[in-house]
């Protein structure tokens, strides 16, 4: 399945194919050309009007809904806001918690689904991490053996950024759910590149940056309806605090849809940017989408692993992703990390909490297998060398 069988339409489309392979979608994505022309139009015409000219304050709405038939929710329930750590601080620091509330999350995930969490500590919240046997592995099984009654909420990454490790959302959050607890969920390793639903996630965080993409600095915000009274916004303005007549009242009364956790003027050059990106990757079908990436997978696999690779994370299957990370037994990570910079090859270099360093590709719709077996070129010249 190759969605751009057409090179000069791909590069077209994909301006970054032309001097470079891109291979670094969980990392910061290059932007596709319609999502550059999305931005660089709407701040073309923001330079002739003032910022919220016409119908912009319309296509902010249009785009809600959007993201909300992107995740199966409704469009009062998404905030259009970014980093994914934002919208994952504005969920821990919103709940109401009681001293001995638990939350239970992974200790070896990205950073920004972790610090949120732990600092409720000070306020007497019990957090306490899941232990996978693989990097990742967070199951059903591990999730539900883990929860005690005083576990009020369990926050978790879609797919793990180091191994790809992708998790079972829908059965995750179908246990949590039948036991009272709360689910949230960072989804921005996933996003835009495998189908998702929030039927049994209460919250999710996903900036647009990296599979979807999108900008940098706005993302999907997603609140389930019913919680809106239980996530308190923690930050106030003009935009979610009701206010006639832009005139402060005496109390704070938030408006009624997630809109209340967007507390001013919005990133509107993000968010026509990262429509068009959304509009493009739905044009295809998300499952066709996660389809090409698992054949992608596969054939990078195929190649690298008779080369003396050792992968982490799962080679196929639903729990596998676009993410493969990889490091040979005896040549630097490093070191041919720097071969491919030089190749104008686009890859990221990580390291585990060990400090060895892993070659991680995580190649996206248009990416191609020609690219694949150019940056395996790269890699396999360098161990004969």
């Amino acid at each position: 399945m190759n969605f751009y069988p057409d090179e000069a339409a791909r590069r077209a489309l994909f301006p970054v194919c032309r001097e470079k392979i891109f291979l670094a979608h969980a990392a910061v994505t290059a932007l596709p050309k319609c999502v550059a022309d999305a931005v660089c139009d709407y701040t073309r015409r923001a330079s002739e009007n003032h910022q919220e000219f016409g119908d912009v304050l319309v296509d902010i709405k249009n785009a809600r809904q959007v993201c909300a038939d992107f995740i199966g929710a409704q469009p009062d329930e998404i905030a259009l806001l970014g980093p994914t750590s934002l919208g994952l601080s504005l969920f821990a620091n919103g709940i109401p918690w009681r001293e001995g509330d638990e939350v239970l999350c992974y200790a070896g995930d990205y950073p920004a689904n972790v610090y949120p969490w732990i600092d409720l500590r000070r306020r007497g919240v019990v957090v306490r991490y899941l232990e996978p046997e693989q990097p990742g592995a967070i199951t059903p099984e591990l999730v539900a053996a883990a929860l005690t009654p005083r576990t009020r909420l369990v926050a978790l990454a879609s797919a793990h950024f180091f191994t790809g490790y992708r998790i079972d959302v829908e059965a995750i959050g179908a246990l949590l759910h039948e036991r009272g607890v709360l689910f949230s969920l960072d989804a921005i390793q996933t996003l835009g590149a495998f189908p998702l639903s929030v039927e049994h996630v209460d919250f999710l965080s996903a900036d647009a940056h990296k599979w979807l993409l999108g900008p940098l600095a706005i993302g999907i915000v997603y609140v389930k309806k019913r919680h809106f009274d239980l996530v308190r916004p923690t930050l106030l303005g003009a935009w979610n605090v009701v206010s006639p007549n832009f005139i402060a009242q005496d109390e704070v009364r938030f408006v009624p849809t997630a809109q209340r956790y967007e507390p001013g003027v919005l990133n509107a050059t993000g968010i026509y940017g990262m429509k068009a990106a959304l509009e493009l990757i739905a044009s295809h079908g998300i499952a066709a989408v996660g389809q090409r990436l698992l054949e992608l997978k596969a054939h990078l696999i195929a190649q690298i692993e008779p080369l003396g690779f050792s992968i982490l994370g799962p080679r196929e299957g639903s729990a596998a992703s676009s993410i493969t990370t990889f490091r040979h037994t005896t040549a630097s990570s490093t070191q041919l990390f720097a071969a491919l910079e030089k190749a104008r090859i686009v890859a990221s270099l990580r390291h585990d909490r060990e400090g060895r360093d892993y070659l991680r590709f995580s190649p996206h719709l248009y990416n191609t297998e020609a690219e694949i077996d150019t940056a395996v070129s790269v890699l396999r010249a360098m161990l004969a060398g």
